[in-house]
């Protein structure tokens, strides 16, 4: 993700991997994307105007392949989300996923969150934010291109309303500790917990994660509100 914030060099956290795009995939992007993607503008979203309604709105970043976020959405319809998502493949397969679970409450972002969070978001316009599972640049060096630094969490609380959370998962440790301290000196930030939270139900448990708790891997969720 790229996080140019004003306060650091321009970094990018992400990096746009050529994955295949399957033929299901594909189809969904050409026939459902229409109705559910938004296309990058520089001015703020009419989110009530896209949704069709007035509900809670929960953002999501770096939904990977969507099965979280439309397992998610389906067991909360009385929230609309929001994800964002650079990598085609997971566009596809999540588009693919709202078609097959007939979900309506999802729309879909294909571009860089940072800029999606400035320009496309207002102030306190979401009740809550996912971040499950970044890429935790694991080897010292790239640290400095981790998601998750103090410039965006600054810019993620000024988008959150008053009660509105903020949530994170990683299965690295030491992540998880960066996490913790970052979200903790962020004053318009208070933490749920005494450290980090107890995985709340309404995170599904990825494949991934149950491959890796089997493994006796760790897992970390950390939940913070918007004082």
């Amino acid at each position: 993700m790229t996080t140019d914030t004003g306060a650091h060099p321009r970094i990018r956290s992400y990096v746009l991997r050529a994955g295949r795009v399957g033929s299901g995939q594909a189809r969904a992007l050409a026939e459902i994307g229409p109705q559910f993607m938004l296309p990058y503008q520089s001015g703020l979203l009419d989110l009530d105007a896209d949704f069709g309604r007035s509900a809670p709105r929960i953002l999501e970043i770096g939904f990977g392949m969507g099965e979280g976020l439309a397992e998610i959405a389906a067991a909360h319809p009385e929230n609309d989300y929001l994800g964002v998502e650079v990598h085609t493949p997971g566009v596809g397969a999540l588009l693919k996923q709202l078609g097959q679970r007939d979900l309506t409450n999802v729309r879909v972002v294909q571009h860089d969150a940072v800029e999606v969070l400035t320009h496309m978001l207002a102030p306190a316009s979401l009740a809550g934010i996912h971040i499950f599972f970044p890429d935790p640049w694991h080897k010292k060096r790239h640290h400095k291109r981790r998601l998750i630094q103090s410039p965006l969490v600054g810019l993620l609380a000024s988008r959150l309303q008053p009660g509105g959370y903020i949530h994170l998962a990683t299965d690295w440790q030491d992540y998880a500790e960066q996490m913790l301290a970052v979200l903790s000196a962020e004053s318009q930030l208070q933490n749920t917990a005494a450290e980090y939270a107890p995985r709340p139900d309404t995170r599904p448990l990825t494949k991934f994660e149950q491959r890796g708790i089997r493994l006796g891997h760790g897992v970390w969720d950390l939940v913070f509100r918007r004082a």
